[in-house]
């Protein structure tokens, strides 16, 4: 069996995966060396972060299952791993606590003003601007995935009135005042103070965000993007943060990353970026190691994989979800 890495793993990573698999034969492909690797992988764990031959992987017909090293999966659910027998798995969850931190860092960014108090600072000027509330406000996260969940409960002390949207409504939600389906949308963002992305990239997805569900929303609320980029249309948030009909707005991500010196998103009023760092923490790859390790066991043994995708959906679904803690 041929076990082929593409996430920043040092020896003693490599060393445990080798403990939890002992026949394996390991390879750290990198970047540098993945595109060569993969078609030559049984097990795939990682992410591509460079044009890989997945046609040409499945084709061979060798590889049959991927880890991937993130929450999202549009690396790696192309068309032609969707219509095979490749089994998926995630990391969702698995860096819940790191994307909650930075989510909150994001909206509180917004509501207390850093960026413009930070601009006063260095001109030397000490003068109050008007802030707002995070506290007592009504709160929508879009998609209740592990990183939604988490913000749920990083978001719960602030007396929110928490709202979400979900494909599985129907399931517990501990800490919610609602949980809806994806068709409720469009009803309770003007309801929300503050709207947060924590959903998948998948078709549906896509441009979610756009000039219509932007004119549905309140009237200076703010919107947080900490799941993909593209959720968004950056044009129609541009254009609402300049009409105001979005007070302000932080995103970890962006429609293209990093965005071209041209984009609009620099300028645009109220806007909040940091480069795509929600996941960083010295404890990512440990974390995620230990998922592979704990699913690699299970591989061996026949059992669900933790984080199991359903490949048409584009995500794991509910029951499949599970926390290393």
């Amino acid at each position: 069996m041929r076990i082929v890495l593409c996430y920043p793993v040092e020896p003693r990573h490599i060393d445990q995966i080798q403990a939890a698999c002992p026949d394996a034969t390991i390879i750290d492909a990198g970047q540098e060396g993945i595109a060569d690797a993969l078609p030559t992988a049984d097990i795939f764990c990682g992410h591509a972060k460079v044009p890989v031959p997945w046609d040409e992987t499945v084709a061979a017909g060798r590889l049959r299952w991927i880890q991937s090293s993130a929450a999202g999966l549009d690396h790696c659910l192309v068309p032609a791993v969707v219509d095979s027998a490749i089994r998926v798995s995630s990391a969702s969850g698995v860096l819940a606590d790191q994307v909650a931190e930075q989510t909150l860092a994001l909206v509180t960014g917004c509501t207390r003003r850093i960026p413009l108090f930070l601009q006063q600072q260095q001109r030397r000027e000490f003068i109050r601007q008007p802030t707002r509330d995070l506290t007592g406000s009504t709160v929508l996260i879009v998609g209740f995935g592990g990183n939604g969940q988490r913000l749920a409960e990083v978001l719960r002390p602030f007396k929110t009135r928490l709202l979400a949207t979900d494909y599985f409504p129907d399931r517990p939600a501990q800490g919610l005042d609602r949980l809806a389906g994806p068709d409720a949308l469009d009803d309770l963002l003007p309801e929300a103070d503050f709207v947060f992305l924590t959903a998948p990239l998948t078709d549906q997805t896509r441009g979610m965000i756009n000039a219509e569900t932007l004119a549905r929303m309140k009237a200076g609320s703010v919107l947080i993007n900490v799941a993909r980029g593209p959720l968004v249309v950056e044009e129609d948030v541009v254009a609402a943060l300049r009409s105001g009909q979005l007070d302000s707005a932080g995103f970890d991500v962006t429609p293209e990353e990093p965005p071209a010196p041209e984009s609009p998103l620099w300028d645009a009023p109220g806007l909040i970026i940091t480069p795509h760092v929600g996941g960083q923490s010295r404890h990512r790859i440990d974390r995620m190691t230990d998922l592979f390790c704990a699913n690699l066991v299970r591989y061996r043994d026949g059992q669900p994989l933790i984080n199991a995708v359903d490949k048409q959906l584009g995500f794991p679904p509910p029951a499949e979800l599970a926390s290393l803690d």
